[in-house]
């Protein structure tokens, strides 16, 4: 396996150790600077593995197609991609159940995003019947649910594992939709 084996898209502050990081934002653990839906310098069928934690939901209703369809592109026969999204039906049950203490406040980074630099508003929702027929659509072979817990990068606490209450992982709920497809 190459270089581009397993593949981290969006990947910010978090490094996996034997991964190829890409983000828009320069890190030192960041081996591509630049944007997730454009890997050109990556050939055909070239990865295995390619994780995008909470990126899709950055791009528009009229626009997160073209980072899936690159993504399959990049991946080999058989290779897996792992999204992780925020999950709208997770977040709609939490807020009409009344049962959040800041009401609309816990769910707002979930559907708008943090907001914290240029890259981080939201521009699409998504749940799993969105993303299984774009997915199967774009000519992903299946579509699953992945469990944080399970996979090499479990130990990485990040946005795939987001409850709420926040951080509460035994009580609270989880409000990411993780998603993998098969090519």
């Amino acid at each position: 396996m190459g270089q581009f084996d397993k593949i981290h898209l969006g990947c910010g502050v978090k490094h996996l150790e034997g991964w190829f990081h890409v983000d828009a934002l320069e890190y030192p653990h960041v081996d591509h600077v630049g944007r997730v839906e454009d890997l050109g310098f990556i050939s055909d069928n070239a990865a295995q593995l390619i994780y995008a934690c909470h990126v899709l939901e950055h791009f528009g209703r009229k626009t997160y197609r073209e980072p899936l369809e690159e993504w399959f592109r990049v991946l080999a026969p058989g290779g897996i991609l792992r999204l992780a999204v925020p999950d709208f039906r997770a977040a709609a049950e939490l807020y009409l159940s009344g049962r959040m203490p800041r009401g609309l406040e816990d769910v707002r980074g979930l559907v708008i995003g943090g907001q914290r630099d240029q890259y981080d508003f939201h521009g699409m929702i998504f749940d799993y019947e969105t993303l299984d027929t774009t997915l199967t659509d774009i000519g992903f072979s299946e579509v699953r649910l992945w469990d944080w817990r399970t996979t090499e990068h479990a130990h990485m606490d990040d946005y795939s594992q987001a409850y709420l209450p926040h951080m509460d992982k035994e009580n609270g709920r989880l409000v990411s939709l993780n998603i993998e497809a098969v090519k």
